[in-house]
């Protein structure tokens, strides 16, 4: 048992009781998964919908009777004081309060009450074990951002002391902070890595431009979880060549908690015990599996805040595996709200066309990372790291991948820079539209 876990248990946090309610959901066949699940979600839309002023208000119902007919619950809709969004029963001294990062723009803080909490964290552990990672006693090798100064950047220190991790900065980007983190990791006997996509990914191009596979200077290293930012599979290549070690794909939102894990056979899992989750179209109206859509997420489990039928923000397929029964995201595939829009009238999705161009770029590995802006509906703005400038040649194959897939008649201009902007939790945003 680690000093997070024995926090958890002193802040009142059933953990160990939470982690024998998991493995009895885990133990249900299909037909009994499905009726929990049915009477799961009923239960949870009803107890808000009595006990939640805010939720009854939302809605304008009394009771569940169709669950189609509950509005979707957008983040927007949540951006107002905690206390509004409370249940009955519930105050700051009985709950876990935190707040979401604000990469969709959007943030606000969010209420789970504590054997929510507890289930989450179980979660967790119970996923990362699947894969051979313990929690409890893996110390882990941590990329991600901390605030820079007050009280919140102690928490996070202490935070880290209690959970058995380092972190490492994500804001200064440099080789100089590169050498100091290879140093670390020959020193320390990390169990895991576990950070931004982007952050991660740039350590290892630092590898790649060295030579080096990290697996040979830190033995210890078992696996690599990335999270928080796409992952694209030519980056996983990278990463694992590098690194040594497989990379796993985790998914999941800080007002959630966990919503899917990736397996040996790189399916996103869903978390089917915690949460339901819906795809839908742009009315609102159910998708079958297969078919793209807005990710929709029921927590079942918290009756602190509702988040019944949330949009979280991101497109994505679901589907089925015919031999297990599970749920697995087939496609992740961004924010909804994250499009191109063309002069032709056309929109394409941000995420794909950073991919196109991501190609065009990367035909040398000169390139670190990158930003692209879209300024006005013809003109976007590429602003990038790297060693050397890109040659005349290099800024063609940018140009022209911006027409062959996009259309004519648009003007990119292109940008060496030292350092690319960052969210303040130093999450990079890869594509940003100004329109």
């Amino acid at each position: 048992m680690n000093l997070f876990d024995l926090s958890l248990r002193l802040q009142g946090y059933p953990i160990d009781e939470a982690r024998k309610e998991l493995n009895r959901l885990e133990k249900q066949d299909a037909k009994a998964h499905k009726l929990y699940v049915a009477e799961k979600k009923l239960e949870i839309a009803n107890y808000h919908l009595k006990n939640n002023p805010f939720y009854a208000g939302f809605t304008g119902f009394k009771s569940c009777e169709n669950w189609a007919e509950l509005p979707i619950l957008t983040k927007s809709d949540l951006q107002q004081p905690l206390e509004k969004l409370l249940s009955a029963g519930y105050s700051k001294d009985k709950i876990y309060q935190g707040k979401t990062s604000g990469s969709s723009g959007e943030p606000f803080n969010f209420a789970k009450d504590k054997w929510c909490h507890a289930l989450t964290w179980a979660s967790f552990y119970a996923s990362y074990a699947s894969r051979d990672i313990d929690l409890s006693g893996d110390k882990q090798a941590r990329f991600y951002g901390i605030p820079l100064r007050g009280k919140d950047r102690y928490t996070e220190k202490f935070k880290d002391l209690l959970g058995n991790r380092y972190r490492f900065p994500v804001f200064d980007t440099g080789s100089k902070q590169m050498e100091n983190a290879l140093k670390t990791f020959k020193n320390k006997p990390f169990g895991y890595i576990n950070g931004y996509t982007s952050s991660i990914l740039l350590f290892s191009k630092f590898l790649r431009d060295r030579q080096l596979v990290l697996k040979a200077l830190c033995p210890t290293l078992k696996a690599c979880i990335v999270t928080s930012e796409m992952l694209y599979e030519r980056d996983r290549d990278l990463m694992e060549k590098q690194l040594g070690v497989p990379l796993i794909n985790e998914y999941g939102a800080s007002e959630t908690g966990l919503i899917a894990f990736e397996n040996e056979q790189k399916q996103l899992i869903i978390d089917h015990k915690l949460l339901f989750i819906e795809i839908v179209d742009e009315a609102g109206n159910v998708l079958p599996n297969g078919e793209k859509g807005q990710i929709v997420i029921t927590a079942l489990y918290n009756k602190a805040q509702p988040f019944i039928r949330y949009a979280i923000g991101d497109l994505g397929i679901l589907n089925r595996d015919q031999k297990t029964g599970k749920l697995f995201l087939k496609e992740l595939s961004g924010r909804s709200n994250d499009n191109v829009q063309l002069p032709s009238g056309k929109s394409i999705p941000g995420l794909a066309f950073y991919y196109v161009t991501k190609s065009a770029m990367e035909t040398t590995s000169n390139v670190k990372e990158f930003v692209i802006t879209q300024t006005s509906l013809s003109n976007f703005e590429i602003t990038y790291v790297s060693d050397r400038p890109l040659d005349h040649k290099e800024e063609l194959a940018v140009r022209k991948a911006m027409q062959d897939y996009l259309e004519p008649g648009l003007t990119t201009s292109i940008l060496k820079v030292e350092t690319l902007q960052r969210s303040k939790n130093g999450k990079l945003k890869q594509f940003c539209s100004l329109l």
